[in-house]
C-alpha cells in the first residue's frame, strides 16, 4: 500500500470515529473533510512522514530552550493532579480508546476556545506557545503509571502533533509511542513531532507519572490546500464533539476554580 493510499484509509477510519452520528450534517462534513485531506496530502509543504525531523520546524528548538519554565508551571498544576479531569470526561470522542482515570489533561486552548483561568495559571507556558505557527490546541497530557492507549488514528490530517517531554521517567523500555512502524521515546526538554493521522499508540508501563505538553498545530500546506485547510479548522469549532467538550470543560472549570466564566 502506498503512503497516499495508507493516509486515504487512515482519514476514512478516523472520521468514522469522530463523525459517528448518521446525520445529513455529519455526512456532508465528512465529504468536505475527505476532499480537504486529499489536498493536504498532495500540497503538503513538509511531506507526509509519520514522524518528522524536528529541524523542519525551526520554532521547535525555541520552545525546547524554555522548557524548564513550562515544567515549573506544570509542577504547580500537579499539586492538584487528583482534581484534574480524565481526558474522556472532557472529550467524548476518546472514550473508545480511554475510559479510566489514568489519562488526565489540563487544557489551555482548543480549536478556537481559550481556557482563561488555565492561561492565567500558566502565563509562561502560554507565552511560549505563541511561538508555534498555526497553534490549534494545547494541554498538559498526563499518563498515570500503567496507562496504555491502544492503536488509534486522529480524525483529520490537517494538523500535526507536537509533544514536549516535561516529566519523563528514564525508562525507555517501559515508556514510548509507536507512530505507524516507528517507535519513539520522549525525553525531558525534547520535542517529538508526528502526524496523528497515522495509526499510533502510546504507553507508560513504569510506576511513575509521564507528562508531555501536547499541541496540535496547522499542517503547513501550499495553495489551494492552505485555504481549504484553514476553512475546515475554523469550522471544526462548530462540530458536536468540540461543542460538547467545551461545555464539559466549562462545567469542570466552575468546580475547579470556584465558579465564574473562564472561556472567551
Amino acid at each position: 500500500m502506498t503512503q497516499h493510499q495508507t493516509q486515504q484509509k487512515l482519514k476514512t477510519d478516523g472520521i468514522e470515529d469522530t463523525m459517528s452520528r448518521p446525520s445529513l450534517v455529519a455526512r456532508a462534513m465528512q465529504r468536505v473533510i475527505d476532499g480537504a485531506e486529499g489536498l493536504n496530502l498532495k500540497y503538503s509543504s513538509v511531506g507526509n512522514p509519520p514522524v518528522f525531523d524536528k529541524s523542519v520546524f525551526p520554532w521547535a528548538s525555541e520552545v525546547e530552550a524554555e522548557w524548564k519554565l513550562i515544567r515549573a508551571e506544570l509542577d504547580q498544576v500537579l499539586v492538584r493532579k487528583g482534581d484534574l479531569p480524565a481526558f474522556h470526561e472532557i472529550t467524548s470522542e476518546v472514550r473508545s480508546i480511554s475510559n479510566d482515570q489514568n489519562w488526565k489533561t489540563f487544557l489551555l486552548c482548543g480549536y478556537g476556545i481559550r481556557c482563561q483561568e488555565a492561561i492565567r495559571q500558566c502565563p509562561e507556558t502560554w507565552r511560549i506557545l505563541q511561538k508555534i505557527p498555526g497553534l490549534k490546541s494545547a494541554m498538559f497530557s498526563i499518563f498515570e503509571p500503567g496507562k496504555h492507549l491502544p492503536p488509534h488514528r486522529g480524525p483529520y490530517n490537517g494538523v500535526l502533533r507536537f509533544h514536549l517531554g516535561l516529566m519523563v521517567p528514564d525508562e525507555p523500555d517501559k515508556i514510548g509511542i509507536r507512530v505507524d512502524d516507528q517507535i519513539c521515546h520522549w525525553t525531558e526538554g525534547q520535542a517529538l513531532i508526528f502526524d496523528d493521522a497515522y495509526e499510533h499508540e502510546a504507553w507508560n508501563h513504569s510506576d511513575k507519572v509521564r507528562v508531555v505538553l501536547f499541541v496540535d498545530f496547522e499542517k503547513p500546506t501550499k495553495f489551494p490546500a492552505n485555504l481549504t485547510n484553514k476553512s475546515v479548522l475554523k469550522l471544526s469549532v462548530f462540530t458536536p464533539f468540540i461543542q460538547e467538550g467545551y461545555k464539559a470543560h466549562k462545567a469542570w472549570e466552575k468546580v475547579f476554580y470556584g465558579g465564574g466564566q473562564h472561556h472567551r
